[in-house]
């Protein structure tokens, strides 16, 4: 394969010319592998791989891509496959690779939905079967499986970033952060401490955050996914006894509290206030009446995930992208009868960005999201129990109306006007009790 050939075809979108290596006179006996060029490194570590392991290799070279791709994946193997369609999408490419995969006789072909994303070639391999003629490629992060996962929501936290990327690392497989829209240099400090960083483009909130790490932590089907806040607020060694308790406790989910034993955090009143307010009502919210049986700390961000309760939540779609997104994973647990944990850290208020958001605004808009959900859950007891009583009220003050009004023959108005609107307001929300009482059963 030292010497090459070119070939030029012509189709209806436009012109293709190819430059490829001279092929074996041999039929192939394994999928060739296919990959459209884009402007990244990775596109050439896939190739390098791919060349490597004999595969016969086509890369789709766009207009848009950069020339210079296409000419070192050809020095090391790859038939590059050029057009002068300037609009060739990415599915149109896609087909134009298994064409002349076809057209070379070969089974099928591996075709990586994104090129720049690191392939697993042999894992691919045993992917690929009889049944598609095209399949894409195993990524490498979906066969890393570490034992411990470290994820770090970030937003603009340039400040901590770096140090707690370097404290974590000695108790994690792999630290991933994500990185939730920053707009200073989080990015960049958390690759030079050595983390993996997941980009969002905009910023979708501290769920939007946990929703990725869950799905990144699926994918790469770890054994443990821990959730460390990016400010330096956890003791990052307190990471290992957070996976031991889930082990030693048979748990699904453990929790570092600032309440339970063994925390010596030292919690201002206001707060303390707000969050036993919050505790309260979740657990509340959940159906857990008995105090001894409650979450003690409902908004800690500290928590350790099994396997299980890993691909259980992200493939839960009712995970919310804002603050509430704690509340909500302590929902899916509870619905779920997963075993929660909870083991005593040590919080620091006492860091530089401790919290960009306003305690009070930030309690509201967890106070409405409990609120929302026990409506929502529990619309018989929360609407229709107490849209009855409503009711029966107004009835009680319709009949007061009438009497008074039998008696002196002058209507009361004020009576009147209380009855009407406790016996609307009952039957309205009695309705919608039985509306979503239905709907749920419907769902479920």
């Amino acid at each position: 394969m030292d010497t090459e050939n070119q070939e030029t075809r012509g189709d209806g979108s436009g012109v293709v010319q190819i430059s490829r290596p001279i092929e074996a006179e041999s039929e192939p006996t394994q999928p060739a592998f296919g990959i459209v060029a884009e402007d990244d490194t990775g596109v050439l570590k896939n190739v390098a791989r791919a060349t490597e392991q004999g595969l016969t290799t086509f890369i789709a070279d766009t207009p848009e891509t950069d020339s210079e791709v296409a000419r070192i994946a050809q020095q090391l193997g790859a038939s590059v496959i050029e057009t002068e369609t300037i609009d060739t999408a990415a599915s149109d490419a896609r087909t134009m690779l298994a064409t002349y995969a076809q057209a070379s006789s070969h089974p099928g072909i591996i075709i990586p939905d994104d090129g720049a994303v690191q392939i697993d070639i042999d894992r691919s391999l045993e992917a690929a079967g009889s049944e598609q003629f095209i399949t894409s490629g195993v990524s490498e992060k979906a066969t890393s499986h570490p034992g411990v996962l470290v994820a770090i929501p970030a937003y603009n936290e340039a400040a901590a970033i770096a140090e707690v990327v370097r404290d974590v690392q000695q108790y994690a497989d792999e630290v991933l952060v994500i990185d939730d829209g920053s707009s200073d240099n989080t990015v960049a400090l958390a690759k030079e401490a050595g983390a993996v960083v997941i980009e969002h483009e905009t910023n979708k909130g501290y769920g939007g955050a946990l929703n990725t790490a869950f799905s990144e932590a699926d994918e790469r089907e770890a054994e443990h996914l821990v959730i460390v806040d990016g400010d330096g607020q956890h003791d990052a060694s307190d990471i290992p006894t957070m996976v031991e308790t889930l082990s030693q406790n048979d748990a699904d989910v453990s929790i570092g509290s600032r309440f339970a034993k063994g925390s010596e955090t030292e919690i201002p009143l206001y707060r303390r206030f707000g969050i036993e307010v919050v505790n309260t009502l979740t657990n509340l919210s959940m159906g857990v009446l008995r105090p001894r049986s409650w979450v003690r700390d409902t908004q800690s961000g500290f928590r350790a995930y099994n396997r299980k309760a890993i691909a259980s939540l992200n493939a839960d779609s009712s995970i919310g992208e804002d603050m509430s997104a704690s509340t909500d994973i302590l929902h899916h647990c509870h619905q779920n009868s997963y075993e929660i944990a909870e083991l005593g850290t040590t919080i620091s208020y006492d860091v530089e960005n401790a919290s960009s958001q306003n305690p009070l605004s930030h309690g509201l808009g967890l106070v409405n999201n409990i609120l929302t959900t026990i409506e929502r859950e529990r619309p018989v007891t929360v609407l229709g129990i107490p849209g009855f009583v409503s009711a029966f009220v107004g009835l009680g003050f319709g009949y007061l109306t009438f009497s008074k009004y039998i008696a002196n023959n002058v209507f009361p108005m004020g009576l009147a006007i209380t009855s009407a609107f406790f016996a609307l307001a009952g039957i309205f929300a009695c309705f919608t009790a039985i509306i979503l009482h239905s709907m749920n059963t419907h769902l479920d």
